[in-house]
């Protein structure tokens, strides 16, 4: 029950309003930030806003000093979201840094791009892609199949040692974070 008060030149008694039949349509979903006009399907996911930041920051990423990083390229969509690892000890914990894209592009086309790199898999069930590019020194991507297309998440091995880090640690626990984190992202 709603109560309205009106108020002009003198007292005027109170309007009792009874809107216990109406029911307001309200949306969860919000506007993405960025669309293009390329008649993909809007993406659904924002990374800076969806991902709670006490998730992130119980993963060790700084979720208070989050940057949006997005991509509008006309032809698809990158909606991005860039973390900086909250811990290092040098010599004994590292710290790493991450990157969460959320595009309007199919698993299939990051396939056909990233193919030579990129290995199938699944993420909870769903499926993804497990991307190591020799050339991309101390990074893992891990890209996960969405309804509007991809989420790609992007972590960056910020080494605490001189000399390269060995490309088997580059992904170390890296896909426990990402599976953790999957049941957050529509499908």
């Amino acid at each position: 029950m709603v109560i309205a008060v009106v108020s002009a030149c003198g007292p005027v008694p109170a309007t009792v309003v009874d809107d216990s039949a109406t029911v307001a349509a309200t949306s969860t979903t919000r506007a993405p930030r960025i669309v293009d006009d390329s008649g993909r399907p809007d993406i659904t996911f924002d990374p800076c806003l969806d991902l709670p930041d006490e998730v992130m920051t119980a993963a060790g990423y700084d979720a208070e000093h989050k940057e949006f990083a997005d991509m509008p390229m006309g032809s698809y969509t990158f909606l991005g979201c860039s973390y900086e690892g909250t811990v290092s000890v040098p010599g004994v914990l590292a710290r790493y840094d991450l990157n969460v894209m959320a595009g309007n592009v199919s698993l299939g086309e990051e396939l056909e791009k990233n193919g030579h790199v990129a290995t199938t898999t699944t993420i909870n069930g769903r499926p993804a892609l497990l991307e190591v590019d020799p050339n991309t020194l101390d990074t893992c991507r891990f890209a996960l199949q969405s309804d509007f297309g991809v989420v790609i998440f992007s972590r960056i091995y910020q080494k605490d040692h001189t000399g390269p880090v060995p490309q088997h640690e580059w992904c170390s626990e890296f896909e426990s974070f990402v599976a953790s984190v999957e049941p957050l992202l529509k499908r």
